[in-house]
């Protein structure tokens, strides 16, 4: 099924007019964008769909170092798309216009991703599974808040280490007004669920759940 060119998510970076129908996304139709658009409209690396289902067929394209499967498939935010080919690597993230944007990566950068802490549970036998934002989840015991990040390493398929939330923390701003922003954390207020901000332009109140914790 496809999306109605019109209708597509506002940081689509595609235009809204052209042909009547887009590739919606496999999944997370909200928060990802198709595999097809990224390599067609962004990258500009194929022509049509027809080319980049036969790069997929080939194994030219990683996505978070596992080969494609679907041209349909959702890349979220921060997920890295490898060009086996041309040795290219690349990340997605999201500019101050709230738009998708791919940014080139080094080939060992591509091989990790930093994902946002959104939930812990317990499992039985006293695991703990910890819930992404990007829908993903891993059971590890390692030390962690909700809110924190954690870098994910895709070749031992582990998480390398765990990024905190806390003052002088880098933060990337994902959602909201300052969408595409990278600023620094001054206070938490746990109670309203907001961290001031020090961006260039001045301090910010943001809401936690906007923020993506970077370095």
């Amino acid at each position: 099924m496809h999306l109605k060119r019109h209708a597509i998510p506002k940081n689509w970076p595609v235009p809204r007019k052209g042909t009547k129908y887009v590739v919606r996304p496999g999944f997370n139709y909200e928060f990802g964008i198709p595999a097809l658009v990224v390599l067609r409209d962004i990258l500009n690396l194929a022509q049509n769909k027809k080319e980049v289902k036969r790069a997929i067929f080939l194994k030219n394209i990683l996505v978070n170092n596992k080969p494609l499967k679907d041209e349909k498939h959702s890349v979220l935010l921060f997920d890295t798309i490898s060009i086996v080919p041309m040795k290219t690597y690349y990340r997605l993230t999201i500019g101050t216009n709230g738009k998708f944007n791919m940014e080139e990566i080094s080939e060992k950068e591509s091989t990790k991703k930093i994902a946002k802490i959104i939930d812990k549970k317990t499992l039985k036998g006293k695991n703990t599974q910890l819930n992404f934002a990007d829908g993903k989840n891993l059971i590890s015991e390692i030390k962690c808040n909700t809110n924190d990040s954690a870098v994910i390493d895709f070749t031992g398929k582990k998480i390398e280490k765990i990024i905190p939330l806390k003052e002088k923390s880098k933060v990337f701003v994902y959602s909201g007004k300052h969408t595409g922003k990278t600023g620094e954390v001054k206070t938490i207020d746990a109670k309203d669920k907001t961290a001031e901000v020090s961006f260039e332009d001045g301090d910010v109140k943001v809401l936690i759940k906007q923020l993506i914790v970077i370095e």
